[in-house]
């Protein structure tokens, strides 16, 4: 077992992924964030799959002492212990474990949380995509069947259909759902790009990186899996997310619409955006000035209705055809091959 107190100053070096023969060979490290899984921890650790090359178990200052506890137990010899010296939450946790992983020579990151809450048998699948050069980041969906969502609170299933369709709108991923499920797979150039975005620490961290990685224009799979839920406890109030993740999803969808079709391109959905929102606010504000200035017993005359009623029309027909640009526009082709053979090119040009 090893521990690191102090990590690297950067992402660290990172090779290339090579066809591997068999999972053994492709370099799959596990990244386990630690605070309050004490309970749990071990378990995991020792469910991990003989072909994980190393497991990195990420100390987040836990108040259970999960760093020196991991080191005391755990006789798995590939278990690399990571103490932060602060809190960072959950997103800072995995980056900080991405970047020591990615360190000591990882290929690809599978992050698991360490509530046991994740069937491990399904790593193979989260992994399989990237192998195969069809996907930069897996991620699990347990909405895939509704076998697999015997064991999740209704509260929970409910919460997570309307997360998933904010995600969408945020991210640009219309084809993925159950944005907030953490038991996900990464390539590490694709990593390393994501470590130098402001990718949010906290509880958003899962729908935020997955907003940054729409930005890089990623190929994002989901993997089907079943909801596992028993004795552990969540750190997770809702009552408290649900103002925060809805003004994180409209800052995401603002910057995204801008960022997409009015700064890095200008296509037939951004003069669809124009028009419909030009369209929709004329018929609103015609409407409402009507209304403020009539006088009472007034009826409106056909030719009135029409200025109010046609221009929303057309401008909600206009957004709905943005929109349907904007689905059809999910990355397809993954990046990680590209940045796999830059990396060659540059290390032979060095």
């Amino acid at each position: 077992m090893t521990s690191i107190d102090r990590l690297p100053p950067g992402p660290g070096p990172y090779t290339s992924l090579d066809v591997a023969p068999n999972l053994a060979a492709a370099r799959v490290w596990l990244v386990i964030p630690c605070f309050r899984v004490r309970g749990h921890i071990l378990r995991v650790i020792h469910k991990a799959p003989t072909w994980v090359e190393g497991i990195v178990c990420v100390d987040d200052a836990c108040p259970e002492g999960s760093g020196d506890y991991i080191e005391a137990e755990a006789k798995d010899p590939r278990v690399v212990v990571v103490r932060l010296p602060e809190n960072q939450g959950v997103g800072g946790a995995t980056l900080a474990g991405y970047r020591a992983a990615a360190a000591l020579g990882a290929r690809v990151l599978i992050k698991v949380d360490g509530d046991d809450q994740m069937d491990l048998a399904y790593a193979a699948q989260l992994v399989a995509p990237i192998l195969l050069g069809e996907a930069d980041y897996a991620k699990g969906n347990r909405f895939t069947s509704i076998s697999h969502l015997k064991t999740m609170p209704s509260i929970r299933v409910f919460g997570n259909a309307i997360l998933s369709f904010a995600a969408k709108l945020s991210t640009g991923y219309w084809n993925i759902f159950d944005p907030t499920n953490g038991y996900t797979a990464i390539e590490a150039n694709v990593a390393r790009l994501v470590m130098e975005k402001r990718v949010s620490r906290r509880f958003f961290f899962e729908t935020d990186l997955l907003y940054h990685l729409g930005t890089l224009r990623a190929v994002v799979r989901d993997v089907p899996m079943p909801a596992r839920y028993a004795d552990e406890v969540s750190n997770i109030r809702i009552g408290r997310i649900v103002g925060p993740f809805a003004v994180k999803h409209l800052r995401n969808l603002i910057q995204r619409v801008l960022g997409q079709y009015f700064v890095r391109d200008f296509n037939a959905a951004s003069l669809q955006l124009i028009a419909g929102l030009f369209s929709a606010l004329f018929g609103f504000s015609y409407a409402l000035s009507y209304l403020a200035g009539r006088e009472p017993g007034d009826v409106a005359s056909a030719g009135v209705v029409m200025m109010a009623a046609l221009p929303i029309i057309l401008g909600a027909q206009f957004l709905l055809q943005a929109m349907n640009f904007d689905v059809l526009n999910v990355p397809s082709r993954p990046i990680h091959p590209y940045l796999q053979t830059l990396e060659r090119l540059q290390d032979r040009g060095a």
